[in-house]
């Protein structure tokens, strides 16, 4: 429970269901939590209004403490992945080793047989077993964020808001008379207070540098602040002298502190190359032919891939805008999610 509307009405409709539900909540933030962090999800407020839920369907509610991990596996990487030239995707880990890793764990420990959450993703039961395929919601679908699941805790997940959409939910929390019902959606990286650009300023080191025009042989267009504060496909806040000229940011390259930009034809990918893989199929069962997703807001797309050298190959049918080191490759096909990767080159 997150103290959203989501997972509130997913608690609701598994008690009507006849399940014995136990709300659990992953404390996440830490004692001198900076103004504006942990606003909407994973806050003392949230952790109230999760337990006021608890409480309106009967059911014992515990906050579970996970500072330590979260500050492991999501915040140190953060700023250190930035500089480095990447754009992370810390929800995925989190997912991975904390909300669907050592919560897992601590709710078997507990004696439960099936943890459930508010994602919008749908459970399957497939010929060789649990399937993870996109909502019915494709604008709620969360999926792209799983990809990197552990592949032997699917039977143990359900999924209680798969099939619905977000309005369908709102109005059943409606219903049901809960003051989540019309919650703000949280949305960005909740341990960072206002944007990623502010969030760095106040945690990393910065050294102006040249921007460097690829269409004319990386002749200095402009001064940038630092590496960490731009991501492939960025249009605005470049830095240029001569503001007339429409460029994107098409690469970043910290070893020479230097933003590299180009014409929106620059800033197309016909293929990469992913690292830290994960499969939720078995190896040989993986399609040639698969669609991919390099962005969340990205629609999947027809694509080849192959699996050699250590790392996931992917081709696509048609160039790529923005694809960008450290973000996720994530693998379908049709609805089924397949798994992922963490790109690792883009190739023209």
């Amino acid at each position: 429970m997150s103290g959203g509307v989501d997972s509130s009405v997913a608690t609701s409709l598994l008690t009507e269901s006849g399940f014995e539900v136990v709300g659990t909540m992953a404390r996440f933030w830490p004692d001198d939590c900076p103004t504006g962090a942990f606003d909407l999800c994973c806050s003392p407020q949230a952790a109230y209004d999760a337990r006021r839920v608890a409480d309106a369907v009967d059911v014992p509610f515990y906050l579970l403490d996970f500072r330590e991990r979260f500050q492991e596996i999501v915040v140190d990487p953060f700023v250190p992945s930035y500089e480095a030239g990447e754009t992370p995707n810390p929800c995925v880990w989190c997912n991975r080793h904390i909300k669907f890793g050592a919560l897992v764990l601590r709710a078997q420990a507990l004696g439960c047989e099936f943890m459930a959450t508010g994602h919008y993703v749908r459970r399957v039961e497939g010929p060789d077993g649990v399937e993870l395929h996109r909502g019915r919601d494709d604008d709620k679908d969360q999926t792209y964020f799983l990809w990197a699941l552990p592949r032997e805790i699917l039977p143990y997940l359900l999924f209680p808001l798969g099939e619905r959409t977000k309005s369908e939910v709102r109005a059943l929390a409606a219903e049901r008379g809960f003051k989540t019902a019309e919650k703000k959606s949280s949305s960005g990286l909740c341990f960072v207070p206002d944007t990623v650009r502010d969030y760095l300023q106040g945690a990393s080191v910065e050294r102006p540098g040249p921007v460097l025009d690829a269409s004319q042989d990386d002749a200095v267009v402009g001064e940038h602040r630092g590496v960490q504060y731009y991501t492939i496909g960025q249009k605005r806040g470049l830095g240029l002298w001569k503001s007339h000229l429409e460029r994107y940011v098409i690469d970043l390259r910290p070893e020479d502190n230097a933003v590299v930009v180009g014409p929106k034809a620059m800033c197309h990918w016909t293929g990469l190359r992913a690292e830290r893989v994960n499969l939720l199929i078995d190896e040989a069962q993986l399609p040639p032919r698969v669609q991919a997703q390099v962005r969340y807001r990205q629609a999947p797309v027809p694509a080849t891939v192959s699996l050699h050298d250590g790392g996931l190959w992917v081709d696509f049918d048609a160039p790529q805008f923005a694809v960008t080191v450290g973000q996720s490759v994530v693998l379908y096909d049709g609805d089924r999610l397949l798994g992922g990767g963490v790109i690792r080159e883009r190739f023209s």
